[in-house]
């Protein structure tokens, strides 16, 4: 922990017992380009230590898919690693590694990240192969078979013959009927197995274009060289026609609806989402606040009812991720052998119907937004924090400096708030159930 760090910390934590306390200041010196062809570019100076992170955000994911070929946006964070025209299949992490350095990617429902953390005097080299794989990619049906196999396997691994990933497949596909956030970001089996060279050309061409990219740049450097570079590097790539906006609106809920999944499996699991809303709707802080109340660590209330008072539960969690349409606002609770989900729904509902009756106590509040706090200045300790939350921040709200704000917006939330909040978001009408009941091995 840097010193920095430990005193905003202590920021933080000062405040437990004053409802009046001040959040930390955030400022961070943050610069925005945006070059002749659209691409965006963020960029904030650190000379703590040697080292560079190098972010690139693709504003795509499992929600820009087209209808058949669900799971391509995955399959692209493989197939970006397999070669393009100046650096041949694999030489990207070969020549990565040989220097100190790391890369990796993600993909999600809004979008596909790809990031390094290498040594600050090989920047035009990063720089050089993430320029070479925006616009050279080499896309054959050699690379496309080798990646798609690698790409299904880990769908069999992480949803097929995993509870967790199976019971959250089946949720989205319950409470999304329209919208494509239904689709997972694994894709399907038969859609990765449709996926042809020429679908993957037509979404590389109009999603890994320049003006559909944002670069986040953190760590040692001087912004003007290091702009010079990306300009030298970038500028040329030509800007694409936008990609079609995701127009589907997800139909307002009208009632409740559950389904039961039958899996092998040692313990059974309780899955329960609620229609939340989206990133920029102001009231995504105070449902942060909420999930921290009912379900973080070992004094939340639902961790005290369900797994202390009633011992009906050996783990549960609560989450709430930001997304750029409504998503889900789940509960995921693991119940002892023999339990049935009966239970576990009236304890829950009771708990729930508390929070839209009763004020949330201060020092209860407090806590929430310690822990909110302090998670998020320990997120921005490295520099690859920083810049995985300023490109989120970005894409997700259209303005990175909303990251400047959200300890403010943390510290405004009132128990009012958390009682308003509550009775908006557990309606019963949209409320979705998936109760998984374990069956012996075939």
């Amino acid at each position: 922990m840097t010193l920095r760090t430990f005193f905003l910390l202590i920021a933080v934590y000062a405040g437990a017992n004053h409802t009046d306390a001040q959040p930390p200041n955030l400022s961070l010196p943050v610069t925005r380009h945006v070059l002749a062809n659209g691409l965006e570019v963020f960029t904030l100076e650190n000379p703590t230590l040697p080292i560079i992170s190098f972010y690139t955000f693709f504003r795509t994911g499992s929600r820009n898919e087209p209808v058949g070929r669900s799971g391509i946006s995955h399959l692209f964070e493989h197939i970006m690693f397999n070669g393009a025209k100046r650096y041949g299949p694999k030489e990207f992490d070969r020549q990565l590694e040989s220097i100190g350095g790391y890369s990796n990617a993600y993909t999600t429902e809004d979008m596909t990240v790809y990031y390094e953390d290498f040594p600050a005097d090989r920047l035009e080299l990063v720089i050089d192969m993430e320029s070479d794989r925006m616009t050279n990619l080499a896309l054959t049906e050699e690379s496309l078979a080798s990646e798609r196999e690698v790409v299904k396997e880990e769908r069999r691994v992480y949803v097929d013959n995993s509870v967790e990933g199976h019971i959250f497949e089946l949720l989205s596909s319950l409470a999304f009927t329209t919208h494509p956030y239904r689709n997972p970001v694994a894709g399907w089996m038969t859609d990765l197995d449709a996926i042809t060279v020429e679908d993957c050309r037509r979404y590389y061409s109009m999603h890994y274009a320049p003006n559909n990219a944002v670069i986040v740049l953190v760590g040692d450097f001087q912004t003007d060289v290091a702009m010079d570079l990306i300009r030298r590097y970038y500028e040329s790539i030509p800007a694409q026609a936008p990609a079609p906006p995701v127009r589907t609106v997800e139909p307002p809920p009208y009632g409740e609806r559950r389904a039961t999944l039958y899996k092998y499996a040692e313990l059974p699991v309780l899955l329960i989402g609620y229609r939340a809303v989206a990133a920029q709707n102001p009231d995504v802080f105070t449902l942060d606040i909420l999930q921290i109340l009912l379900g973080r660590g070992e004094s939340s209330r639902l961790y005290r009812k369900l797994v202390y008072d009633e011992q009906i539960a050996i783990e549960l969690s609560v989450s709430f991720p930001w997304m750029l349409d409504p998503g889900l606002f789940t509960f995921y609770i693991t119940l002892k052998p023999g339990e049935r989900h009966e239970k576990a729904e009236q304890l829950l509902y009771e708990e729930l119907e508390r929070l839209k009756n009763e004020p949330v106590t201060e020092q209860e509040l407090r806590k929430a937004k310690n822990i909110l706090e302090a998670g998020l200045v320990r997120d921005l300790e490295t520099n690859g924090g920083k810049a995985d939350k300023i490109g989120n921040y970005a894409l997700l709200f259209g303005d990175w400096s909303m990251l400047t704000q959200t300890m403010t917006r943390y510290e405004s939330v009132t128990a009012k708030d958390v009682m308003a909040a509550a009775r908006t978001l557990f309606s019963d009408r949209g409320r979705n159930i998936v109760f998984m009941m374990p069956e012996e091995k075939p």
